[in-house]
């Protein structure tokens, strides 16, 4: 299988190819600017490839630009899609990567792919416009659609909550600022990811939309324990209003009873794992 990737420079990207790689796959970036409709067409027809992986987009939703995230997220996936589209090659799967967060603040948890988004910030409701959009305009491509819940792993940017706790404990320092305290999230390892992502685009699943999770949740205390019980060091933690963030989702634990039903189980990493890796990294 030869995989048109899009996002190959970026922190999921990076380790998707290493995963490609090692399972004896291939895959080919898209270099061209997503948002620019005509480049991303004559790309795409210069390009050999039989399955697409589509990873590029803003990703952090404190991102400062709320216009952006539907100039790449929802309109440049259109882009890509149309040139997809237009090529007239026949495509083994098509995945987009949309978002958990989509789901917003959900009664019931595990959260199944039936329960009804309700979005709550302009990144998760650009990744649920560009779901609707791609599924009008995919036409004839076998779509795939790709909701993972949170994870993390070494190269995620310290924006981010792990990567930022990881430096700090890794560093020693004496406090970290922080904003909301309570929430819990599925903290899963890129590899698991992006396991998942290749086997979906290897497999015979039928076409719609798939949790990319495991069901497991951490919350910010049991987050700080494990980086004590790996590191030996303590840390302050001190709340910033300037980090904590409207319309916060409190809790986004998923239902991966349909991903495994479609592929089977997938490796597991503890979330101690995870961090060890993401210490074991040079500064």
């Amino acid at each position: 299988m030869r995989i048109l990737l899009t996002g190959a420079e970026g922190f999921t990207g990076r380790q998707f190819v290493r995963s490609a790689a090692a399972a004896g796959q291939e895959t080919v970036a898209l270099q061209a600017d997503l948002t620019q409709s005509e480049a991303v067409q004559q790309e795409v027809l210069a390009l050999e490839f039989d399955a697409v992986l589509h990873l590029a987009g803003i990703s952090f939703v404190g991102h400062a630009d709320e216009r952006a995230f539907y100039d790449v997220n929802l309109f440049g996936t259109l882009n890509l899609l149309d040139a997809l589209k237009n090529s007239g090659r026949s495509l083994r799967k098509v995945l987009l990567a949309s978002s958990a967060n989509v789901y917003g603040n959900c009664e019931h948890s595990p959260i199944p792919e039936s329960q009804v988004p309700a979005p709550v910030n302009h990144y998760a409701t650009s990744k649920l416009a560009m779901e609707h959009m791609a599924r009008a305009r995919s036409g004839p491509l076998p779509l795939v659609i790709a909701r993972p819940f949170n994870y993390t792993g070494p190269g995620q940017a310290e924006q981010f909550i792990i990567p930022k706790l990881v430096d700090h404990f890794r560093r020693r320092l004496p406090a970290i600022a922080m904003g909301n305290l309570h929430v819990q999230r599925e903290y899963n390892d890129v590899r698991f990811v992006c396991e998942a992502y290749l086997q979906l685009l290897g497999s015979e699943a039928a076409s719609g939309t798939y949790n990319i999770c495991t069901g497991r949740t951490y919350d910010f205390e049991q987050s700080l324990a494990l980086l004590h019980d790996l590191t030996g060091h303590r840390i302050e933690v001190r709340v910033d209003p300037a980090f904590v963030r409207d319309n916060e989702v409190d809790r986004l634990c998923g239902d991966p009873a349909r991903l495994r039903e479609a592929i089977g189980p997938l490796p597991a990493y503890s979330f101690a794992e995870t961090l060890a890796w993401m210490l074991a990294q040079p500064q």
